[in-house]
């Protein structure tokens, strides 16, 4: 049998394991967890079941079923790996803790290690992973303003070690979009693709440089093809069709946005639920702020999914979506008891509670009662410059933080504070073409006293929107702010 000191993984960093066996389906889950395909779990498992003492397996593990929520069991992993460890590698004691820190809720003790554990072993895939991880999630320390910025240094310090490798590619091109370089994002995603076109890691990225240069047409039918080859059975597919949503969503199609929920994102469809609350919350959330009516799925299955957060404590970017959630649901106990959770958070000193995601879920919660003063008081401190606001210290992507820049900007024009709902789509518009920003900025001006204007950038919208749902509730108010515009335009009337 081979000796312990033979064993190293597809990064030649040592891997203690005296079975060929177990090295061969920990480095397949390694892999299949990188590219957030179907089958990492198992892969560890049978790794386990080749060398029970294998300190890693058991760790990978338990990272996998935290990701799960299955948060029991992923402490036992951890401890289980933990206890394995003596007698291994410093860089595999390392990482078993980084882990074992992560799992058990200790998110800035787990970033403070794996920082330094990058220093010595840059080769260290996994560790990059997590570090994402805990961005995302906003588990990092207490909220890091402009998060991106932090990843991309760290990346690019470790990026020599790597070449031309398919899962750091496919994940530096994140923290490149994410920081606004949408080429160099591109050309990393496509590369990715191109050595392993399975990658979902960087066919995610692609899809949020298409969603970042407004491109919903090309975006939608890069996914919809690309999805076709990409396991049905893995949970990441739930969020890449919820960023196919998305295009269709911007493309005016609410029939096919409400088709993809019911068949790819909706948690009664899903074998494992764990991924849907965010996804679904924000994209009911956006359909029933675009379209301003009742939606026609039941939203109480969202809320469900939400409701530990009403009373127990967890990511700044789950308690968002939540919030999201209980609104969209109208629960007032369930916000209730989650504004009162926060709240004490922040009274007892909590920073990024009580700077931004206390203040987030008031924000919310008023939207959805029509008190869009208040919602404007409470959210307008959030938001700042691109990808320097406060916002982004809940963690996710500048995607998904997004329907939150909607909600500031839904809150603008229905509290009639155009000037700054015109000032807000002008720097978004900027940035990326939006179909609905002009329809936004349309119908500011149009309350404005700008009529022309008004009518030139709604008459825009309706040549694009040619292929929208004619009968959705968002285009029949834009052929009815349309005709009005045209009215006040011929008549020069500016009110």
């Amino acid at each position: 049998m081979p000796t312990p000191h033979q064993m190293q993984d597809r990064y030649d960093l040592p891997l203690t394991t005296s079975s060929a066996r177990t090295a061969e389906h920990f480095i397949a889950g390694i892999d299949l967890l990188l590219e957030q395909n179907y089958g990492p779990e198992e892969q560890f498992t049978l790794a386990i079941e080749a060398d029970p003492e294998c300190a890693l397996a058991h760790s990978a593990l338990a990272y996998m079923l935290h990701l799960r929520a299955q948060v029991p069991e992923a402490k036992a992993s951890a401890q289980q790996a933990q206890a394995l460890a003596r007698g291994v590698s410093r860089r595999e004691q390392q990482q078993v803790e980084a882990i074992a820190l992560f799992v058990n809720g200790q998110g800035p003790s787990a970033y403070a290690l794996i920082r330094e554990h990058l220093t010595d072993y840059p080769r260290d895939m996994l560790m990059i992973r997590v570090v994402q991880r805990l961005f995302m999630l906003g588990c990092s320390g207490a909220g890091v303003a402009s998060f991106p910025g932090t990843l991309l240094a760290l990346m690019r310090s470790v990026a020599p070690a790597y070449g031309d490798d398919w899962a750091f590619l496919g994940q530096y091109a994140f923290a490149h979009h994410e920081t606004g370089d949408m080429e160099g994002a591109r050309r990393l995603a496509f590369r990715s693709l191109a050595l392993r076109p399975t990658n979902g890691t960087a066919a995610h990225s692609a899809a949020h440089v298409f969603f970042e240069t407004g491109d919903a047409a090309s975006g939608g039918d890069f996914l919809a093809t690309w999805l076709q080859t990409f396991d049905t059975r893995a949970p990441y597919r739930v969020h890449l069709s919820w960023h196919h949503a998305l295009f269709e969503l911007a493309l005016g199609r609410y029939t096919r946005v409400l088709d993809l929920y019911a068949a790819e994102i909706r948690p009664a469809v899903l074998a494992n639920k764990s991924p849907a609350l965010n996804d679904s919350a924000a994209l009911l959330w956006r359909v029933s702020l675009y379209g301003g009516t009742t939606l026609p799925v039941p939203p109480a299955e969202v809320r469900d999914l939400a409701a530990p957060a009403a009373t127990r404590p967890g990511p700044a970017f789950r308690d968002a979506h939540a919030a999201l959630a209980f609104a969209v649901a109208g629960d007032e106990v369930y916000m209730g008891q989650m504004i009162d959770r926060l709240r004490g958070l922040a009274d007892q000193g909590d920073v990024l509670a009580g700077e931004v995601t206390l203040p987030l879920a008031q924000g919310i919660n008023a939207f959805a009662h029509a008190e869009y003063a208040e919602a404007v008081r409470l959210l307008e401190p959030l938001f700042g410059a691109p990808h320097l606001d406060q916002l982004s210290r809940i963690g996710g992507s500048h995607a998904q933080r997004e329907v939150f820049e909607d909600t500031m900007l839904e809150a603008y024009l229905r509290a009639e504070q155009f000037d700054k709902a015109e000032a807000m789509l002008r720097a978004r518009l900027q940035r990326r073409d939006s179909v609905r920003d002009l329809f936004w900025l349309g119908r500011a001006q149009l309350h404005n006293g700008q009529a022309k204007a008004a009518n030139t950038n709604l008459q825009v919208v309706t040549q694009r929107w040619q292929a929208a749902d004619p009968a959705s509730d968002e285009h029949l108010n834009l052929a009815r702010l349309a005709a009005a515009s045209a009215r006040r335009g011929v008549s020069g009337t500016t009110t």
